[in-house]
């Protein structure tokens, strides 16, 4: 199989971003499903009765997701990122898979929590991966597209409530999770790590570096501290939309979960599809007039989403809690696209699965927290406006990437990387 596949052509470039596509779309199907599940669930399991837990069963996987995230970036920096991929499927599709045969809250705790570990090791290989075989021109749109596998994931994952009224939730996880092992199969003959990531690993061995040299080397950088803040600030209210977005469309609208879980999360889905497209391709576009291109369409993607969380916080009528939730998924979209491609303004090759990794850590632990909060918010009656009063974190996050972020290139270099660490001068800082 190897020798009929030449992986140096723009050609399989964009077969690798289709092959991760499917990977994005069952791992966000998987983990997004449950969101919806919870009334089928609880009939068997009566602790998802209470909305703090079915809070604590979501956000188990968000702890667990953001402690492993900085160790799974050093993985992928450092060994095949196509085996951390092809292994990552397998566990949390075999994961989802058990999750048919779980008869008490433990036992879904448990299995929720190694979810977190396998699907952790796979965003920051995957992103680095798809961020090495394209390149300036192509970057943001490459990202770009396979988001909008996440997307569709997320937008399948509102059928679990249907598909558990129609099949039962038992095998609607078994179904989800034997495609998932199917398709790890696939996947390790089709598959295949850049050369230069093959090199820079093997180079990595021979120096003997230590293990955290990299992770050191980015927290000594100024920039790459701006950039955390800026993708963890508008991950909170994309946290809250994926986990509880569909119950706040039940409340809000007077609908059964089976009707609202699909409407919540086509909306956003599909309008994030549309986002993740348009930021991408003028992203690409904008930044090779203008080194801050990528940085102004995040910022107008987060300008979206302020009048998106008013309008899905304070609406009590169709139109306009789905009008806010489709302006959210496009400024959403925007802001998805750009964020690998930022961060390969200020960060070399050899270290964008670690810096995805500790980016991802103290976003899933914002995740966490608010997806934990917007549970007691549930049962207090006070969903919608905590949604809402997101909106002043986002501006904020608006105000500080412009006056910051000020990059000096479109793709940071190893050279450059090395050159410009003693750089004292704040935000142009890189590593």
């Amino acid at each position: 199989m190897a020798s009929l596949i030449n992986r140096n052509t723009r050609t399989y470039a964009w077969i690798v971003v289709a092959l991760l596509w499917i990977v994005g779309m069952l791992n966000y199907m998987d983990r997004q499903m449950l969101s919806t599940m919870r009334e089928s669930i609880m009939i068997d399991i009566s602790e998802l009765e209470s909305a703090a837990n079915f809070g604590r069963l979501m956000a188990v996987f968000l702890w667990v997701y953001g402690i492993m995230s900085p160790f799974s970036g050093i993985i992928g920096d450092r060994i095949s990122r196509k085996w951390v991929i092809v292994s990552a499927l397998f566990v949390w599709s075999f994961v989802t898979f058990m999750m048919g045969y779980a008869t008490s809250f433990s036992q879904l705790y448990i299995l929720r929590g190694i979810m977190g570990v396998s699907e952790a090791l796979y965003m920051p290989a995957a992103l680095s991966l798809i961020a090495d075989y394209h390149r300036e021109r192509t970057r943001s749109l490459a990202i770009g597209i396979n988001m909008t596998g996440i997307y569709f994931g997320q937008a399948m994952g509102g059928f679990g409530a249907t598909l558990a009224v129609m099949y039962g939730w038992h095998g609607t996880f078994h179904s989800f999770g034997l495609i998932g092992i199917a398709y790890s199969v696939v996947l390790m003959f089709l598959l295949y790590d850049t050369p230069r990531h093959i090199g820079a690993v093997k180079t990595e061995e021979k120096k003997r570096l230590p293990v955290f040299k990299g992770m050191a080397m980015l927290l000594a950088n100024v920039s790459f501290w701006v950039i955390l803040f800026y993708f963890c600030v508008p991950s909170v209210p994309g946290w809250a939309t994926k986990n509880w977005l569909p119950s706040l469309f039940a409340s809000s609208l007077g609908i059964d979960m089976e009707v609202a879980g699909p409407i919540a999360t086509i909306s956003i889905a599909v309008s994030s599809f549309a986002g993740v497209l348009l930021g991408g391709f003028i992203s690409d576009r904008w930044v090779m007039r203008n080194v801050r291109g990528r940085i102004y369409t995040a910022a107008i993607g987060l300008s979206l989403m302020i009048p998106a969380l008013l309008c899905i916080g304070y609406g009590h009528t169709l139109l306009p809690v789905v009008a806010g939730a489709v302006l959210f998924g496009v400024g959403f979209g925007f802001f998805d696209a750009n964020n690998m491609p930022i961060v390969c303004q200020f960060v070399s090759s050899r270290s964008r699965a670690t810096a995805y990794g500790i980016m991802n850590m103290c976003s899933v632990f914002a995740g966490a927290a608010v997806t934990d909060l917007l549970g007691r918010s549930m049962d207090t009656g006070n969903l919608g406006r905590d949604f809402a009063m997101l909106s002043i974190l986002v501006t904020f996050t608006i105000i500080v990437i412009l006056t910051c972020l000020r990059p000096t290139t479109v793709d940071m270099s190893d050279s450059d990387a090395s050159s410009s660490t003693a750089d004292s001068s704040g935000c142009r800082q890189h590593a």
